[in-house]
């Protein structure tokens, strides 16, 4: 059954079309993701059906009783209110039912049995049900805890929050209230890794009508059932995923272009007609040519794309550094009283596209400022290479210079001339007045993001730091900065938790945990996929006799290297190479730690350290192997001798 249905659809702002003709039906469990470039009234169209804004044509039809939620970017407005009152206040139609329910069964305890009490009682019953009964408070605070705040959080007042954690407030809100239709705009802004995870798992299983307005690709292929693209204010409804729409469109828009070419040729043939013959013995034709090109005109189908703008993310080739960009040592970072990283290391090389993950709160930002000098660390050191240029894309900005116009701060950022300026800044969607009137200190959260990733594109930089940087861009203007930053020939190091974007750029990501730093090779899948292989348990290791004459105090004192085990054949013989390998290996390492403490800078020394740790581990898993393939054989061995044994008796 439908839970909303929209006809034709049209919103105008000031006379001019923003949509029209939109239509669409979703049903309870689907799950519709708007799709189209910033401007096209995807939050809008959402506000337009939570009854915010007014529409000038069409029609909404809801389910009976259908209750909507809406979460967007706007902060709550009454900051006075406590977390747990501000999310509870989303169910307000729960708690009346509560009261209600309470009235109406004192009246049928009192005698009443009149059907109409009992035909209320039953519906206010069931609607409390399917909220999760008496115990909805309970999953309120399940999706508080779901979404990264704690417990103690709960009696905050709003303003004691940051706007990200407001953000997640309201969501929480939205989520906690048990909509019939729930309506997102951007709920993945703030998340981090497990509250990202945490949000797919629950959009899956929600018995409600979902619209939502995302640019995480990651986000949209997990969650999305249908897609509703607006473009040039028209809508196309596509029933499937995420990426079978994406297919569909890459199809649909081959097509068009083909169409596209084939009437621009007919054109321009006809046009030559027409000017040779427009005046001479074939006029008449040529007049016929004139209607034939009009009709095409009218007709005219237009590839996709065209006229539209998309950011055109083009890196300059920046100078060749030293082969260490940067090195980090036993370092320690705090945030006032609370320790956010402890005796960390870990180093970064040119060319290397590494990626920093972790949740909210753990010190991401914190630790890229304190690498670029803007902070101090409480431990440790950090040094970075010779020759290293980096450029710093803060995640609120603060780097521009709010002194004067956008060209003026392209300008002084890039140090380019100031047509050069101009034209970068056209490739960032900045035309006409903006460019030459409008202060940097008016632009909105998404014409900043745009003019600092211009600055930072134009600035020619080998080293590029980027603090969360798909931040307010859409789908397009993000796969964009991918297929730029993944050709760059620089270093670059990132903080994101947009997974599409880390999985195609990243070669290898820092996860944070628990105050230290783990390395893994690759992307967000690459992580994924070591952590899981991480949580299945290693067998038991197999029990074995004592030597002979050894007594209890005789057990085998604990050490690094693994216990020689009893083999026989090929298997021994490559069962001790491997345990003189490790062996070698650990003295090895141990050798270059001891140099390391008396000289930290010499690179060679950390790269041969860094060969020597990562062999270690291949080592001693294969040792793991072989060790099991002997016990195996060994085991078989004694069955047989058993077996003959009882044979001969």
């Amino acid at each position: 059954m439908a839970v909303l249905i929209a006809s034709g659809l049209r919103k105008e702002f000031s006379g001019v079309p923003l949509f029209d003709g939109v239509s669409f039906t979703v049903e309870r469990k689907h799950r519709l993701a708007l799709s189209g470039q910033n401007g096209e009234g995807k939050t809008t169209l959402l506000r337009v059906i939570a009854g915010e804004t007014d529409y000038q044509g069409g029609a909404l039809a809801f389910e009976k009783g259908c209750r909507v939620a809406l979460h967007d970017q706007r902060p709550p407005r009454n900051r006075t209110l406590t977390l747990r009152d501000y999310v509870l206040s989303g169910a307000a139609d729960l708690v009346a039912l509560e009261v209600e329910l309470g009235r109406l069964e004192a009246l049928m305890a009192a005698g009443d049995h009149d059907p109409a009490t009992m035909r209320r009682w039953s519906e206010a019953h069931a609607r409390l049900e399917h909220a999760g009964g008496y115990g909805w408070r309970d999953r309120a605070a399940s999706v508080v805890r779901g979404l990264g705040f704690a417990e103690r959080e709960l009696d905050r007042t709003l303003d004691t929050f940051s706007g990200g954690e407001l953000t997640r407030a309201s969501l929480a809100r939205a989520l906690s209230s048990d909509p019939d239709l729930l309506l997102l705009d951007e709920p993945t802004n703030h998340l981090d890794m497990e509250s990202l995870e945490w949000l797919e798992k629950e959009l899956s299983t929600i018995d409600a009508a979902i619209i939502l307005v995302a640019h995480d690709r990651w986000f949209l292929e997990s969650v999305t059932t249908a897609v509703l693209e607006l473009e040039r204010g028209k809508g196309t409804y596509f029933p499937g995923t995420w990426h079978k729409w994406r297919g569909e469109k890459a199809a649909r828009a081959s097509a068009l272009a083909k169409i596209s070419e084939r009437q621009a040729a007919d054109l321009a043939r006809l046009q030559t007609f027409v000017d040779r013959f427009r005046y001479g013995t074939k006029a008449r034709q040529a007049q016929a040519k004139l209607k034939q090109m009009d009709r095409i005109q009218r007709t005219r189908v237009h590839a996709p794309g065209a006229g539209g703008r998309t950011l055109g993310f083009d890196f300059l080739d920046p100078p060749r550094s030293s082969r260490v960009v940067l090195e980090v040592l036993k370092l320690g970072l705090k945030a006032g009283d609370k320790e956010l990283l402890h005796d960390v290391d870990f180093a970064v090389e040119r060319g290397e596209h590494v990626a920093i993950v972790g949740p909210n709160g753990a010190g991401k930002t914190t630790l890229l400022e304190t690498l670029l000098g803007r902070r101090e660390q409480v431990a440790g050191k950090i040094r970075i290479g010779h020759g290293v240029e980096p450029a710093y894309f803060s995640q609120h900005e603060a780097e521009l210079d709010e002194r004067g116009t956008v060209l003026d701060a392209a300008v002084f950022g890039t140090g380019l001339k100031r047509p050069q300026a101009q034209a970068l800044l056209g490739r960032f969607l900045f035309s006409g007045a903006d460019v030459h009137e409008k202060q940097v200190k008016s632009l909105s959260g998404g014409e900043r993001r745009r003019l600092s990733l211009a600055i930072v594109v134009a600035s020619g930089a080998n080293f590029l730091v980027l603090d969360e940087p798909t931040n307010h861009l859409d789908v397009e203007s993000r796969e964009a900065l991918e297929e730029a930053l993944d050709s760059f020939p620089g270093t670059v190091l990132l903080v994101s938790h947009d997974r599409a974007l880390l999985d195609a750029v990243a070669t290898r990501t820092l996860v944070v945990e628990g105050r230290m730093i783990r390395s893994y090779d690759g992307g967000w899948a690459d992580v994924l996929a070591r952590q899981a292989e991480e949580l299945i348990p290693a067998p038991a290791p197999t029990p074995t006799k004592a030597k002979a004459g050894a007594g209890a105090a005789g057990a085998p004192a604990l050490s690094k290297r693994p216990p020689k085990a009893p083999s026989s054949g090929r298997r021994r013989s490559e069962l001790e190479r491997v345990e003189a390998e490790i062996a070698a290996a650990e003295e090895r390492l141990a050798q270059l730690e001891a140099k390391l403490a008396d000289d930290w800078g010499d690179v060679d020394l950390i790269a041969a350290h860094r060969r020597v740790r990562d062999e270690l581990p291949l080592l001693m898993e294969k040792w793991e192997t072989l060790f099991a393939e002997v016990q195996e054989t060994q085991a078989e061995a004694g069955a047989g001798a058993g077996a003959g044994t009882a044979g001969l008796s």
